[in-house]
């Protein structure tokens, strides 16, 4: 079992920026990669970034060169820094630990980028 703990969302201005956190707790060890995916109102859940137990990463092309996600592995917690921010950004965020077959989420934390 891993538990997910999210913070760093907020109301940011277009162009602004944001760090995202989360805290990994539990069979940690097991886990081969997370990541942050994002659900807008209307529209269907999709990877944002990911980072892999190797330290590879993957983003979306719509926030390729704005956002970087990094892992801390002695305080268990994954980053997303967004920077550029735009309206299209808006959305709940979710932390997602993968291990093995199962998937872990995260409550989610709302980012608001106004124009």
């Amino acid at each position: 079992q891993v538990q997910l703990v999210e913070s760093g969302g907020g109301l940011v201005q277009a162009g602004g920026s944001l760090r995202l956190s989360c805290a990994a707790s539990g069979s940690i060890f097991s886990i081969n990669a997370m990541g942050w995916y994002r659900q807008a109102p209307g529209k269907q859940r999709e990877l944002v970034a990911a980072i892999t137990s190797g330290g590879s990463t993957n983003y979306a092309d719509s926030v390729k060169g704005r956002f970087t996600i990094s892992r801390d592995n002695v305080k268990n917690t994954v980053y997303l820094q967004m920077n550029s921010l735009k309206p299209e950004d808006t959305a709940v965020y979710y932390c997602n630990a993968v291990e093995g077959e199962y998937d872990y989420w995260g409550q989610g934390t709302q980012v608001t980028v106004s124009s």
